[in-house]
């Protein structure tokens, strides 16, 4: 990547809310990233470890064909994207509509209704059974701000490689030297069936350990799982993992069955995330700094 744009070197955020992402760990993984010339991940979601690190020459990809669409528009037809938003109310009216009644007819049209039911949703859940209106004025993204945050996106996504393949795919197909891979894959235990509209099932796990462990001196890679038995067994081969900790929210922005908005002073507490690190390099020497790399 020889030109760098002035958000290529600087820490923003994802342009998605995402159930389970990585927002609140980002300044923990840092510490964990190896220097590197080139980064990829398979599992992007919100990607707010892309968009926190320094880039490099970049590999992103997720499963999810409409995720995948409106990172697209929004690194390539970001202009049309925001022409549509423009004027755009975060209601539950609009929101409803959106749901039920808007039917895209151009991929910049789904990716307009993918990125507003996405900010309006609680937590960003996607899954249409589970995509309810979670809109709070006091803690979510304001409409107004939608497309300031959209342009530094959609400067640091130029040059950069976005796909919609299977994991196996990717990885199977990384060929350059000195390559990181981040690696957050659904949790094993968590009821992700709720929150994701492709499923993870317990042999597509089994699938991703198999074929790290097949590629493990190709590549440096940090993986984030849930701390459990089952995970920590499944990666006894790995050379080093570590618990790590942090405070992170899945939560509404109102209690809807109670009807308590946050006007009445309603919030719900932070959840504390408990996860596994699993890496392949010693971070003692080259990873754990300070600065971003």
């Amino acid at each position: 990547m020889n030109s760098k744009n002035e958000y290529d070197l600087k820490s923003i955020n994802s342009p998605f809310r995402w159930a389970g992402g990585k927002f609140y760990a980002r300044k923990i993984i840092e510490k964990y990233i190896p220097k590197h010339d080139f980064y990829v991940e398979p599992f992007l979601g919100g990607g707010s470890v892309f968009f926190h690190k320094n880039k490099v020459n970049s590999w992103l990809n997720d499963y999810e064909k409409d995720l995948i669409n409106c990172y697209k528009v929004i690194k390539s037809n970001l202009s049309y994207l925001l022409d549509k938003l423009k004027n755009e109310k975060a209601t539950k009216e609009r929101h409803r509509w959106f749901k039920n009644e808007f039917s895209p007819k151009t991929k910049i049209e789904q990716a307009f209704k993918y990125y507003y039911l996405n900010r309006t949703s609680y937590s960003g859940i996607m899954k249409r059974e589970n995509c309810f209106f979670g809109y709070g004025e006091k803690y979510s993204m304001r409409p107004e701000n939608w497309p300031r945050q959209l342009e530094k996106n959609s400067k640091k996504l130029q040059k950069v490689k976005i796909t919609n393949f299977d994991f196996e795919k990717v990885i199977n197909n990384i060929k350059t030297k000195n390559t990181f891979v981040f690696l957050d894959p659904p949790y094993f235990n968590a009821d992700q069936n709720k929150f994701y509209t492709k499923s993870f099932g317990v042999q597509d796990h089994i699938r991703l350990c198999k074929i790290l462990k097949k590629n493990n001196n190709k590549f440096k890679f940090l993986l984030t799982y849930d701390n459990c038995e089952e995970i920590r067994e499944m990666y006894k081969w790995a050379k080093f993992s570590d618990s790590q900790e942090w405070n992170y929210v899945i939560a509404r922005t109102d209690n809807q069955k109670e009807k308590k908005k946050l006007k009445d002073g309603f919030s719900r507490p932070r959840s504390k995330g408990k996860e596994i690190f699993i890496y392949n390099y010693s971070i003692k020497d080259e990873s754990k700094q300070l600065k971003l790399i």
